[in-house]
């Protein structure tokens, strides 16, 4: 009794039973709660495809759908001091930054880069909201200046994509000094003839919204995004009063003309070297400057040839006689 107590009954579940799913395969939407394969959500840019619910993706993902065949460079941005202030509140800020990158596998809350999108080359920065909110710290403005630099240096478009959450507390007055910083870096490119191009995602506020997120030369911003300097309830507690329905969301700011356009994330990457191009008086995109076919698309697009042609061939029966 104990051989088929202590071994057999064992051995006959751990057969039958039920397998563990890994938790990271499925995702629940925001906004209406549907459970998204992981494959699925990623090859639709995490929008969700049953709300087309644009939900957060990160600076090297998006850059990897956008330049061509996903190949980018970064760009070297300088180290500011790491706790200028030696500040803490529950816990130390050099611990809530070693947390952040531990989480998000990424140095700081911006990412800059350069590569080519469409075969044009640009510079883009790209705010991590994953990282401490995507906060805008001394490296944020360190980020900025950097990517300016470059593009002035190489003669190329900035694209920015902005997400934060505001300046960063635990650098105090020294997160407030970025905005005139960025402000500099902006004018750089203005001085220079260089197109600044913002896509303002979800969510952009405080100080960035204040600062370089708007000083661009064309705005765009992803749907549903919010963005803004204060959020809708403390000016609700502030005013006293109701706000009216999407306030302060895209569609909103694009309404009041705030904004240029409103683009869904799978339709940016042709937009934007539609507006690139068009800055910088190129000639509009055509198949040649944008990235081979798959070899599978190519002997596809091979054989239509060879069938349109056959089919617009005279045939023998119809040629005409020779006299």
């Amino acid at each position: 009794m104990n051989w088929i107590t202590n071994y057999v009954r064992p051995t006959i579940n751990s057969i039958f039973s039920r397998r563990e799913v890994p938790e990271n395969l499925w995702s629940k939407c925001d906004e209406c709660g549907t459970m998204l394969f992981h494959r699925e959500l990623t090859d639709n840019l995490n929008v969700c495809t049953n709300c087309n619910h644009h939900m957060a993706i990160t600076p090297r993902a998006r850059f990897k759908a956008l330049f061509d065949a996903g190949i980018f460079t970064e760009v070297k941005v300088p180290e500011p001091l790491t706790d200028p202030l030696s500040f803490r509140d529950q816990k130390k800020y050099t611990d809530r930054i070693k947390d952040a990158r531990k989480v998000t596998s990424e140095k700081e809350a911006m990412l800059v880069v350069e590569g080519e999108i469409g075969r044009t080359p640009i510079v883009a920065a790209g705010q991590d909201f994953s990282f401490m909110a995507g906060s805008m710290g001394m490296y944020v403005g360190n980020a900025i200046i950097a990517a300016a630099e470059r593009a002035v240096t190489l003669k190329r478009p900035l694209v920015l994509f902005s997400a934060a959450g505001g300046a960063r507390m635990q650098e105090g007055i020294l997160s407030l000094m970025q905005m005139p910083r960025t402000t500099v870096a902006v004018q750089m490119l203005k001085e220079a003839g260089l197109p600044y191009i913002v896509v303002l995602t979800h969510p952009t506020t405080g100080g960035v919204t204040a600062s370089y997120a708007m000083l661009g030369d064309v705005h765009i911003a992803e749907p549903g995004a919010l963005i803004c300097f204060a959020g809708p309830r403390v000016i609700e507690q502030t005013i006293r009063e109701k706000l009216p329905e999407g306030f302060q969301r895209a569609e909103y700011l694009l309404d009041h003309g705030m904004l240029d356009r409103v683009t869904p994330r799978g339709k940016l990457r042709d937009e934007l070297v539609t507006i690139i191009r068009m800055l910088t008086h190129q000639p509009p995109a055509v198949s040649g400057d944008l990235p081979a076919p798959a070899p599978e698309e190519a002997e596809e697009s091979a054989a239509t040839a060879v069938e349109s042609a056959s089919d617009k061939a005279p045939q023998d029966s119809k040629a005409p006689k020779k006299k």
